[in-house]
């Protein structure tokens, strides 16, 4: 009797990539996007998404392909880059090739397959060589690195004119470079995020774990493992490179903590957040940040209870509330979540921008600790400008950080403590 193995059984026997594949990898599209924008961070297995995406092109094998492609383009940053990555490299296309492997011809920068095929190479460093070549296809690798990305990247648009429908793969580690911005924001690019992490069974341990270490959580790990797009606005009022140095910073035992609310506009608006940040004060006058609990709920009751479990849970002093929203209200639903936790509450007479101006003083001056990383929280301190945050929405963590701090190192007239005074 035969046994039955299943279709995934018979998949991985005839070693078609389905069968090792992660969904993100193989996405059952119902159409075949113009643009797919894979960001993903170092070992994500971005490059032989890409391979496999050009192998099912030329072989017109689904989901990827429903006809043969026999024109494509293979776009990295350099030739060699082109040729040692996603060609030949440990993922590239004619080491995870199955049956017929394409041949490359280094003197011609093109790849060849037995059914007539062509993969052109071209570099990111020479726009022009793009202007003429046609293609039905194009997979455009590390974009982020690209030495001329706007030119190159138009070039390569005016080519993509074979076929019923040009299409391309964009595969990149993210970098705050203005033409991923602009793909990322484009609602006709398909996109497609993956971290390292999730490709953990085909790298080394020691290595995910060394990773893990030394930048899990940082703007370097954020950005390299997790593919996360982390922007820095020029004129903001934190940078990373600050935050950093916050993180680093050592701080001493705490002698007060306080967890500040900013509660949201309206309780009807449920994308509104409450921002909720819990900051300590050590013996030597400074200020350390400690949690960011900052929760999306529309109902009072829901983040007041928030606030107050962090209350508890870090043994503080008091809720610092802002009042200019709600009044008494908010003071009120603390209460009635817990009527024994002391609420000091607070109203601004200045705007977002000079309110927060003295805390990121404080910063410069080496006088706030990060106690851990606060993504969330530190997206929004880079992102804070003199307009606001560059999306228009309200940077209620921020507020509560700068609440929580005010409460601690700044006095009623808006100056910092002196050192050392409690």
């Amino acid at each position: 009797m035969q046994r039955n193995v299943g279709l995934a059984g018979v998949l991985r026997a005839s070693g078609a990539w389905v069968a090792e594949a992660r969904l993100k990898q193989y996405p059952l599209m119902l159409d075949e996007p113009a643009i797919w924008l894979v960001v993903g961070g170092r070992g994500s297995g971005k490059t032989r998404l890409g391979a496999e995406w050009v192998d099912a092109l030329v072989r017109g094998l689904p989901p990827f392909a429903t006809h043969r492609h026999g024109r494509i383009a293979l776009v990295g940053e350099t030739l060699a880059d082109a040729r040692e990555v996603m060609i030949e490299g440990i993922s590239g296309i004619v080491t995870t090739a199955r049956g017929e492997r394409p041949r490359y011809e280094a003197t011609r920068r093109r790849l060849l397959w037995d059914n007539g095929a062509v993969a052109q190479v071209f570099s990111s460093e020479d726009p022009e060589s793009l202007r003429g070549p046609q293609f039905e296809a194009a997979w455009c690798d590390e974009l982020a690195k690209w030495k001329h990305p706007e030119e190159c990247f138009d070039m390569l648009q005016f080519g993509l004119r074979l076929g019923e429908n040009p299409r391309q793969i964009v595969t990149t580690t993210p970098k705050p470079v203005p033409l991923l911005r602009r793909l990322l924001e484009d609602p006709s690019v398909t996109v497609t995020h993956m971290k390292t992490a999730e490709n953990a069974g085909n790298l080394a341990r020691p290595f995910l774990e060394a990773m893990e270490k030394r930048y899990g959580g940082t703007r370097l790990g954020r950005q390299e493992l997790d593919g996360e797009l982390i922007e820095e606005r020029a004129d903001a009022l934190w940078s990373r490179a600050l935050l950093e140095q916050a993180v680093s910073m050592p701080h001493g035992a705490l002698q007060r903590i306080v967890v500040a609310v900013d509660p949201p506009a309206s309780a009807n608006r449920s994308s509104d957040a409450c921002g909720i940040v819990a900051a300590g004060l050590d013996h030597a006058g400074n200020a350390v940040v400690l949690a960011d609990a900052s929760v999306k709920a529309a109902k009072p009751r829901a983040w007041a209870s928030a606030a107050v479990a962090l209350y508890h849970r870090l043994e503080a002093d008091c809720i610092v509330a802002e009042v200019n929203q709600g009044g008494d209200m908010v003071t009120a639903v603390l209460a009635t979540v817990d009527p024994t936790v002391p609420v000091r509450a607070r109203r601004a007479h200045r705007g977002k921008w000079l309110r927060a101006e003295p805390v990121a003083a404080l910063y410069e001056q080496g006088r706030v600790a990060h106690a851990a990383r606060f993504p969330e929280l530190e997206d929004e301190m880079c992102d804070f400008g003199p307009d606001g945050l560059s999306n228009g929405r309200s940077p209620d963590r921020l507020d509560a950080l700068v609440w929580a701090i005010g409460e601690l190192l700044l006095g009623g007239k808006g100056e910092p403590r002196v050192r050392g005074v409690g």
